[in-house]
């Protein structure tokens, strides 16, 4: 390097932390929850512009719902990604099962292959908005959801 060119920045250990964490592949709720936490942290600094932690408890609430149901009732997770966006993240969680969860349509009979369930979808329901199932090609769905994050000190 010359001596006039500036030496690009090197990142925080918090940075790199939440950089390999994003790049490491899901396999546990845990390891999605670390991941959606990677993403906030990609998206919201923490000593200047802090997510709002009720938010992001919400958001790991979703995320191991989401999770959980994949591996329970879904065949096993087949893909988990948390994207952050300017107002929250979007998280997309595969599985290998065509059923679709039981309250997808409100108060309306679940649709053929719909099996009834516990707390978790209801939970995700309420916490997460823009959620859309998508069956794969190959097998399996996609299950999008978008959770809001406000920054620390903004109000609903």
């Amino acid at each position: 390097m010359r001596k006039d060119e500036i030496a690009p920045a090197r990142p925080t250990f918090a940075q790199a932390q939440a950089q390999a964490q994003a790049q490491a592949p899901v396999g546990t709720a845990a390891a999605a929850r670390a991941q959606a936490r990677a993403a906030v942290e990609a998206r919201w600094d923490a000593s200047a512009r802090p997510a709002h932690e009720t938010d992001v408890i919400d958001l790991l609430l979703v995320v191991s719902e989401l999770v959980t149901n994949a591996l329970r009732h879904g065949g096993g997770l087949a893909g988990f990604e948390a994207v952050p966006v300017p107002d929250g993240i979007r998280l997309a969680v595969r599985d290998h099962s065509d059923e679709v969860p039981s309250g997808v349509c409100g108060h309306a009979p679940p649709p053929a292959g719909g099996v009834t369930g516990g707390y978790g979808w209801p939970l995700v329901l309420r916490l997460a908005r823009e959620i859309a199932i998508e069956k794969e090609p190959a097998g399996g769905k996609t299950i999008r959801v978008f959770v809001p994050v406000r920054t620390a000190g903004e109000s609903s």
